[in-house]
């Protein structure tokens, strides 16, 4: 699969598919009264204004920076910060208080970060 998430068996689909709505959508113009080209010119028209929408939300996407792939990162980079805080504070935890203090003299940090609220409580 390549970065961007389609084969490029798919994006060929994809483009036949896009041929097809524009076969199609000549039939139902030529099927409701228009005639030869008026049906052609109609079909066109409506398949550019898809492709311009398609565009166009394409666009505003990636401006906006909704895309799949940054989307994805922002949710898999908070799921892992969150994971690491709570491992982290686990791990603080299961230590001794001695051990607890030589810690936090050793980065600099005044008292544990919990500590504060479970004085008040007591």
């Amino acid at each position: 699969m390549t970065p961007t998430g389609m084969t490029k068996g798919q994006a060929l689909l994809i483009g036949l598919a896009v041929l097809g709505l524009g076969a199609a959508g000549y039939g139902v113009f030529a099927a409701t009264g228009f005639e030869g080209f008026s049906a052609g010119i109609a079909a066109s028209a409506v398949l550019m204004l898809v492709v311009l929408v398609w565009t166009g939300s394409y666009l505003f996407r990636a401006l906006t920076g909704g895309m799949t792939y940054m989307q994805q990162r922002r949710d898999y980079r908070q799921a892992y910060d969150a994971f690491t805080d709570a491992e982290l504070m686990r791990r603080f935890e299961s230590l001794s208080p001695e051990e607890q203090a030589a810690l936090l003299a050793e980065t600099g940090t005044a008292e544990p970060i919990g500590s504060e609220a479970s004085e008040q409580q007591a």
